[in-house]
């Protein structure tokens, strides 16, 4: 391993530490093969023991399909918003399943970011460890879950839908900005949750919240106009649609939004590492 992580080592937990985003991509390409051992470490450990393994990342968010599919279409009749009278209940549960895998991806991350410091508390005062790959890794954990459930619904569309778009090849370029924005987020509420304990609390709610102000039972088209700037606020908005226009739909992605939205998302995860890095001096004297 070419990072080099010794528990006899020390380290001055006071110590000013890079903000720039060319020290950022720096630690992370320095330290991958870390973050690949420790992430596929974690998402092995989750299912250790079970009779269903990594089945499990397939089973709950398809479950959780299920139910929402029967709940919207079978109770409150739901049906998607501008599609044709021949998409039936499948095609309903395929749209909402892209919203599903975004919106999971992103909570999973933000989830577990409060604790990622407070659980690895040894990292910040006895050994040397670089800090920021925590929620790197926490990401890759959770991005792996997202495509395993993305791949059941490419599965899926193929056997209902017989084919599947040319334009998933513009996958790369709607997951990265997503990952990157995600990122952004988790450092800030990993160096909050130091500092802030009851940001865990806060946190849930919020993810709760995001599962019905985020467009994943619904289009952006289906919200009256007033409300929309709200909803367009919300950085996961636009990704579940443009998700949506060449997963389901095989329409190529806004080209002038998607390119807004990875300079808005670089932006956004340097912030997040800019913060974690200045705020990090401060862990060693709460923890």
């Amino acid at each position: 391993m070419k990072s080099a992580v010794s528990p006899q080592a020390t380290i001055n937990p006071h110590a000013a530490h890079p903000t720039s985003l060319q020290s950022l991509c720096i630690s992370i390409w320095q330290h991958r093969e870390l973050i690949f051992q420790i992430s596929q470490r974690e998402v092995l450990g989750r299912y250790k023991g079970s009779i269903m393994g990594l089945a499990w990342s397939f089973f709950n968010p398809l479950l959780m399909l299920l139910v929402y599919t029967f709940v919207f279409s079978e109770i409150f009749k739901a049906r998607w918003v501008n599609s044709s009278p021949e998409d039936g209940k499948v095609q309903f549960a395929l749209i909402l399943f892209v919203g599903m895998i975004v919106l999971g991806f992103f909570c999973d991350l933000l989830n577990r970011a409060p604790s990622l410091i407070l659980s690895n508390a040894n990292y910040v005062k006895k050994v040397v460890f670089p800090l920021e790959v925590l929620p790197v890794i926490a990401a890759c954990s959770a991005l792996f879950h997202a495509l395993i459930s993305l791949s059941a619904l490419l599965v899926a569309f193929l056997l209902f839908n017989g084919y599947l778009n040319w334009t998933l090849i513009y996958l790369p370029i709607v997951v990265i900005p997503l990952v990157l924005i995600s990122l952004g987020f988790a450092w800030i509420v990993a160096s909050l949750g130091v500092f802030i304990r009851d940001i865990g609390q806060a946190i849930g709610i919020l993810t709760s919240l995001l599962m019905f102000l985020t467009p994943v039972f619904y289009p952006i088209t289906g919200v009256p106009e007033a409300f929309r700037p709200f909803l367009l606020a919300n950085p996961l908005t636009f990704i579940i649609e443009e998700a949506r226009e060449f997963i389901i739909w095989g329409h190529q992605p806004h080209w002038t939004g998607l390119f807004i939205y990875i300079i808005s998302s670089i932006l956004v995860a340097w912030a997040g590492y800019f913060w974690f890095q200045k705020t990090r001096k401060g862990f060693a004297d709460v923890l």
